[in-house]
């Protein structure tokens, strides 16, 4: 019978898949390692397992212990399922940028996670890595991984993931491209790789943000370089133990953007369900188009699996809200259509200024049509009603008659947003786009920029 004594057992073997449609203007063969076949869905297992079988051996690790780390989530569901089958507890500090499927994830593994904000400097006592040591240091019998810095991360890569990449590959790989984050896959790969063919090239993909590619090319730690973003699981702040610099041949960064589109493209046009980092990875590979020959085989890790990022990548809402989801915008009606079927909100010619500055901070508008029994008369903009406020404390008592200005302007479903930005000026800061139903809709200055 063919079984493994336990899940820790499946760890690793992960198939090589060629990629089609989306490499299909690169010269070259292009493979995926496809990490999510690991039973925790990640790479992160091959290195968790190894970091916990290394502690173990030299007694970092002892019977009934606590294992503690500050992780993006795969890590921590690798360390996870070993602390299962090996009778430990977990701690996993994650940062607040990461989905809210890893942290539920981890949580359902039976882990105790703890989330720190992103906008934090590595030193601040908030950030992910500070508390993972704070905690490490309080809690009795506990085991500090520190994936970043820690070894057994790249040894396990140059054990397993480089030797099955050489082997599925007969010998042939002549790139090997991966997203960069603790640093231990694309230095345990790169490295075994290189020694069985030196001329193997060696990629990492960074995101902005992060300050890995100016480092490597000019020896500088720019802390200028260094910012939020949005893409997960590669990318760092800091330069750790596992990066080996020498092995790698060059970075090529890519946006968030492009790497939450690209994680969509994978899913629709290859089939393939990953993780953020994935996107990043095959959009980086694009990148790199002019160093590849017709001869070349090109290998490509993914690290994790879409499950992850539902709320995220492949939630169009989410997209769509960071400018991510290009819709073609090109009249009044695409600006309103995906709250065409929300009431407009007015104020009367009789009403007190108070109503309307009350409805601006319920709704938090800034422009608000007037009406009366005619139709549209006027328009109220928080711009002048804050500057005749300055000018007069008593003004919220007047009716909105006194203070109005002059009405919006009216234009049909149809018209063309060129044409409709240009009724949009310093003295005018909305229009109203008429529907079919004879009900009508603001378009304001910010509806237009977000639009761009």
């Amino acid at each position: 019978m063919d079984y493994a004594e336990n899940i820790l057992g499946t760890i690793g073997n992960t198939p090589m898949v060629k990629m089609n449609k989306l490499v299909e203007d690169l010269p070259c063969l292009v493979l995926a390692k496809y990490e999510t076949f690991n039973p925790g869905n990640s790479v992160k297992d091959r290195m968790a397992l190894q970091m916990v079988e290394d502690a173990e051996a030299d007694g970092r690790l002892k019977p009934g212990g606590t294992i503690i780390e500050g992780t993006s989530g795969n890590t921590g569901m690798g360390l996870a399922l070993a602390a299962i089958v090996k009778g430990y507890k977990c701690i996993f500090v994650l940062s607040d940028k990461q989905s809210k499927e890893k942290m539920d994830i981890l949580r359902a593994v039976g882990a105790e996670v703890v989330v720190c904000p992103t906008d934090v400097e590595p030193t601040d006592p908030r950030s992910y890595y500070s508390v993972s040591k704070r905690l490490a240091e309080e809690t009795p019998n506990s085991w500090y991984v520190n994936q970043y810095d820690n070894p057994s991360n790249c040894k396990a890569h140059f054990l397993s993931t480089g030797p099955e990449i050489w082997e599925q590959t007969d010998g042939k790989v002549t790139h090997f491209v991966v997203g960069v984050g603790t640093g231990g896959t694309i230095s345990g790969v790169g490295s075994y790789l290189k020694m069985k063919n030196p001329n193997v090239k060696v990629w990492g993909i960074d995101t902005y943000g992060s300050v890995f590619k100016k480092y490597h090319e000019t020896g500088i730690f720019d802390e200028n370089e260094i910012y939020s973003y949005i893409t997960e699981g590669i990318g760092e702040d800091i330069l750790p133990a596992n990066v080996n610099f020498d092995v790698i041949d060059g970075f090529t960064k890519v946006t968030d953007k492009d790497a939450a589109v690209y994680t969509q493209k994978l899913a629709k046009e290859e089939g393939m369900f990953l993780g953020n980092s994935a996107g990043a990875a095959i959009k980086g590979v694009l990148q790199l188009k002019e160093h590849f020959k017709p001869e070349d085989v090109v290998v490509v890790l993914f690290h994790d699996h879409g499950s992850r990022y539902v709320g995220k990548m492949f939630n169009d809402d989410w997209m769509r809200e960071r400018g991510f989801i290009e819709d073609e915008i090109t009249l009044a009606a695409d600006l309103i259509k995906e709250h065409s079927d929300k009431p407009l909100v007015t104020v009367k010619t009789e009403e007190l200024v108070s109503h309307a500055i009350e409805r601006m901070k319920k709704y938090k508008i800034s422009q608000i049509p007037v009406k009366d029994i005619t139709g549209f008369v006027g328009s109220v903009d928080e711009t002048d009603l804050f500057r005749r406020y300055v000018e007069d404390k008593n003004i919220s008592d007047l009716p909105i008659k006194d203070v109005m200005g002059a009405p919006f302007p009216i234009v049909n479903k149809n018209t063309k947003i060129e044409d409709l930005s240009k009724l949009i000026n310093k003295d005018n800061n909305a229009v109203l786009v008429e529907l079919d139903n004879g009900k009508h809709h603001i378009i304001t200055k910010h509806d237009i920029i977000s639009a761009l």
